[in-house]
């Protein structure tokens, strides 16, 4: 069977710690470099959608010191106070761009109505078409970076971030397509792409926060991964049986609980090695991940099946 790259690093790995701190370090000097470029294009032309692009940047540079410092803190191991880690971190971190990115989506709207009640002639347009040509290309390399951080460690605070700049790609794009209109004569293509701009950004803030709030309630699991743990655990065969599957991820690490099923006769220390098995395997296919087995005699599973679940199953 053929692992993918983001299943090959444990947790703990120092390369995988190596590539999170390069990733997030990359992102808060691109975005710090693009905010002073574009600065200075933005007060040269007036150009609203550069602007937009500014503000997004801006918002980045919060985004990614926040975020360098959610990873930092997430790769803590756990403590006294902490014992499931600090994963979460990273999910927090994820709420937070959410919010940022909201209210520089806010601001635009703002400031391209107001340029559409009251046109105002753009100048330097050159300049500021230089700039979005380097931004574009600074962003690309960024994303580049992000994506293979993201297949190696498949961080989530990782993704939360390069789905900002990916947009902030898409961005530059059209801001450049407006500052070509607008030098064309088409003034008021600078302002109506800065309202698509905001419109895409607030629909990126909404799934980001989205997935955040997903992790931090400790949502189960992809039905996909649940349907892997389950064909592994019941594949064993002294395994009659596996119920009550619970998941939830905080940050990089899974965390899986479930019941076997075994022989009722079954020796105490081999319901445990087969346990240990079973558990070893999961490991092995979700690395890093915490797993706990409870071990039931087969037949009485039924019985001692979680209330919630069996509502379920009956309706």
């Amino acid at each position: 069977m053929t692992v993918s790259p983001a299943l090959t690093n444990h947790p703990d790995d120092p390369s995988r710690r190596r590539l999170l701190m390069l990733a997030t370090g990359w992102s808060v000097a691109t975005a710090g470099a693009l905010v002073t470029v574009k600065l200075a294009a933005w007060l040269l032309t007036g150009s609203v959608s550069l602007l937009a692009s500014l503000v997004d940047s801006t918002m980045d540079v919060l985004a990614s010191i926040v975020n360098l410092l959610a990873v930092r803190w997430s790769l803590a191991p756990p403590d006294d106070e902490h014992r499931f880690g600090h994963g979460k971190a990273e999910s927090l971190a994820g709420l937070g761009q959410a919010a940022f990115v909201a209210g520089s989506a806010a601001f635009l709207v703002i400031q391209a109505l107001d340029r559409l009640v009251t046109p105002r002639p753009l100048e330097h347009l050159g300049i500021g078409i230089g700039v979005m040509v380097f931004s574009i290309v600074a962003t690309a390399l960024l994303v580049a970076v992000q994506r293979y951080t993201i297949r190696r460690t498949g961080s989530v605070a990782i993704r939360a971030d390069s789905l900002h700049y990916v947009s902030d790609l898409l961005t530059n794009v059209s801001v450049l397509v407006a500052l070509g209109l607008a030098l064309a004569g088409w003034q008021w293509a600078d302002a109506v792409f800065g309202l698509a701009v905001a419109g895409y950004i607030l629909w990126s803030a909404a799934r980001i926060g989205a997935a955040a709030v997903h992790m931090l309630m400790d949502r189960e699991l992809p039905a996909d991964e649940q349907a892997r743990i389950l064909d592994i655990a019941r594949r064993h065969p002294e395994v009659a049986g596996a119920h009550d599957l619970r998941t939830r991820q905080a940050g990089h690490v899974r965390f899986i609980q479930l019941h076997l099923e075994l022989g009722a006769d079954m020796p105490l220390v081999k319901a445990h090695a087969v346990s240990e098995r079973v558990a070893g395997e999961l490991r092995a296919t979700f690395p890093g991940a915490d797993v706990i087995i409870h071990q039931d005699p087969a037949g009485l599973a039924e019985a001692n099946r979680e209330p919630w679940r069996q509502q379920g199953a009956e309706g």
